[in-house]
C-alpha cells in the first residue's frame, strides 16, 4: 500500500504552543514512535524547536518523518491578520527546512460560531463583503505556501470556525484556484458538521491531497445537537472518540482512497485535553491497532 499513517501533537492535547499544560515535545516524538507511527505533524509552530538542526536531530533520534504543519489561526478576523501571517510564514519555513510537504490552513474557533457547532441551519453567516475578504486572506496564504515555498496547501474545515460546513468548503473550492489550494480532509469534523465524509470524498478525491483521521461519538453528537451544546462543551463531553468507536465509516474511507489511487500520508488527530484523564499514548496505540485491523 502506498498510504502511510502518521499522528499529530493535537492527539497529545497540543493545540497552542504556549499552553503550560502541553507535554514536552520530545515526549510526543518518543510516544509517537512507541505507538507505531513513523510520521508526525509539526503541531502549532513554536511547540517543537524552530532551530532546524535541533529538530532534525530529534526526528532522526526517534525515527520520525515530519509530514506537515497546521496554521490554526483566525483567518476570519481581519484585525488579527498579522498573527495569521506570522504563523503562516514560520510554519512554511519550518516545513521547508525538513522537507515536509503539507501546509494545512484552518480557520480557528470564532466566538460567533462556537455556540452553533454542528448546526448549519443556526450558524451565523458572513455577508458577501466579509466572505470575499476572508476568502482572499486564505488564498493569499495558499499562494504563498504553494508558490514561494513549494508546499502542498490544503484547506481544512473545522467545527466552530467559519470554514466548517460543507457548503462553505465547496464555495471556497469554487472560488480559489486548485493550483494553489487543495483539501486536507478531516473525516471527524465533516461528520460533526452534519455531513457524510465518504460522500464528500467521492465527489472531491481529485482535490484531496492529505487526510486527517478523526472519529465522532454518535451519542455525544446527537446529544450536542438536541441540546444545542456549544463546541467547547461537546469536546469536554468526549465528542472526539477513538477511531472505530464513532460514526465515521473508516473501511469505506480506506476503499475510497484505494479506488482513487491515493498516495501519501493520512494523519490521526484525536483532539484531547492535555490535562485530561486518558492516556494519549494508549489512545495512539489503540488508533494504530484499529487502522491496522482494517488494512492501513
Amino acid at each position: 500500500m502506498t498510504i502511510s499513517v502518521g499522528n499529530a501533537p493535537c492527539s497529545w492535547g497540543v493545540e497552542f504552543a504556549d499552553d503550560p499544560r502541553n507535554p514536552n515535545w520530545r515526549t510526543v516524538l518518543k510516544e509517537n514512535r512507541d505507538a507505531g507511527y513513523k510520521g508526525i505533524e509539526l503541531g502549532p509552530v513554536g511547540f517543537m524547536p524552530e532551530d532546524p538542526g535541533q529538530l532534525a536531530e530529534a526526528l532522526d533520534e526517534f525515527d520520525q518523518e515530519l509530514i506537515g504543519g497546521v496554521v490554526f489561526r483566525p483567518f476570519h478576523d481581519v484585525a488579527q491578520w498579522d498573527d495569521v501571517l506570522d504563523g503562516s510564514v514560520r510554519t512554511c519555513k519550518a516545513l521547508k527546512a525538513h522537507g515536509a510537504q503539507h501546509l494545512v490552513l484552518i480557520d480557528s474557533i470564532s466566538p460567533r460560531r462556537a455556540p452553533t457547532a454542528g448546526r448549519v441551519s443556526e450558524a451565523e453567516q458572513m455577508d458577501d463583503g466579509e466572505w470575499a475578504a476572508y476568502r482572499d486572506r486564505i488564498a493569499t496564504i495558499a499562494k504563498m505556501g504553494s508558490q514561494e515555498y513549494g508546499l502542498t496547501v490544503g484547506i481544512h474545515a473545522h467545527a466552530a470556525g467559519f470554514m466548517d460546513f460543507e457548503p462553505e468548503l465547496e464555495r471556497l473550492l469554487d472560488e480559489v484556484d486548485s493550483s494553489i489550494l487543495k483539501i486536507c480532509f478531516d473525516t471527524g469534523h465533516h461528520s460533526y458538521a452534519g455531513f457524510d465524509p465518504v460522500a464528500f470524498m467521492h465527489r472531491h478525491m481529485d482535490r484531496i491531497s492529505y487526510m486527517h483521521f478523526k472519529d465522532i461519538d454518535p451519542k455525544v453528537k446527537a446529544s450536542a445537537i438536541a441540546n444545542r451544546t456549544g463546541f467547547y462543551d461537546a469536546c469536554a463531553q468526549g465528542i472526539f472518540c477513538n477511531l472505530g468507536d464513532g460514526d465515521v465509516d473508516f473501511p469505506a474511507v480506506r476503499q475510497t482512497l484505494l479506488d482513487a489511487g491515493f498516495k501519501g500520508w493520512c494523519t490521526v488527530e484525536q483532539d484531547c485535553d492535555p490535562a485530561g484523564d486518558t492516556s494519549p499514548l494508549d489512545d495512539a496505540k489503540l488508533n494504530r491497532t484499529y487502522l491496522e485491523s482494517i488494512g492501513f
